[in-house]
């Protein structure tokens, strides 16, 4: 496996005293596509709020390219938080795409994907706008720019928020289950986008249950359940001979 990008070692997330996470061990090479899949309460959704910052970890360390993300490392090896300003730099070079869209419902398409690279970033609002129009006919949308988001459906909206993720010209994009509050017609639009996303050699974990994505696009798919990774392998593998018992448990239940 070549060098991570991200590498995240015995991750643990508390609330109170539920223990959702209990030590996550997870590499992702450049370019690999990464299914997670598991029951509802497993902790896949949380475990990829961690990978940004989204969720504090309680115990363990995350790193992208190379960098823990939210802390500093202190002598002895004591991690310490970094400021909001510190953690919303590193975050910015990871995209994230949630079920709902959580577009601004009071701008037009064009300028939600512009806002961030601008607020942000920084970026001449001139050279914005042509990368949003870009990343807008990279998912299908030119001809939506001027549109509102609720003038669209929801599919149309998710590719929006791929497009707005993308603007930041992340290192990483995870997705959060990016097809679970869609129609069933709509479904396959937002996966033909995230497809071509995987073919162009972009590092992704998405948390789903769409089968057939995973089939067809992922590198390795991983079960979580209760809290820990069950097992991970290639798709072949993990959906034609599962080797743990609680996989057979759960691919019986969606297959």
């Amino acid at each position: 496996m070549k060098e991570p990008v991200i590498k995240a070692r015995g991750v643990h997330k508390r609330y109170h005293a539920l223990e959702v996470l209990k030590g996550i061990d997870l590499d992702v090479a450049a370019g690999e596509v990464v299914v997670m899949m598991g029951p509802s309460g497993s902790g896949k959704s949380t475990f990829l709020r961690c990978l940004n910052h989204l969720e504090k970890i309680d115990q363990g360390r995350i790193e992208i390219n190379g960098h823990l993300i939210g802390y500093r490392e202190l002598p002895g090896g004591r991690l310490a938080e970094q400021p909001d300003r510190v953690v919303a730099r590193s975050r910015s070079q990871i995209g994230m795409v949630f079920q709902r869209f959580n577009l601004f419902g009071h701008m037009t398409v064009i300028e939600n994907v512009m806002e961030a690279p601008v607020q942000v970033r920084g970026l001449a609002r001139a050279v914005a706008r042509e990368r949003a129009q870009a990343l807008l006919k990279q998912v299908g949308l030119a001809d939506k720019a001027s549109a509102y988001p609720a003038r669209l459906s929801g599919g149309q909206q998710q590719r929006v928020a791929i497009a707005r993720a993308l603007a930041m010209d992340p290192k990483v994009m995870l997705f959060d289950e990016p097809t679970s509050a869609l129609d069933p017609e709509l479904v396959g639009e937002v996966l033909d986008t995230m497809k071509s996303l995987a073919r162009s050699g972009m590092t992704m974990v998405c948390v789903t249950h769409e089968v057939g994505f995973a089939r067809e696009v992922a590198d390795r798919a991983v079960l979580m359940d209760d809290g820990v990774i069950v097992e991970e392998a290639h798709p072949d593998r993990f959906f034609g001979s599962p080797q743990h018992p609680r996989t057979k448990q759960f691919l019986s239940k969606i297959l």
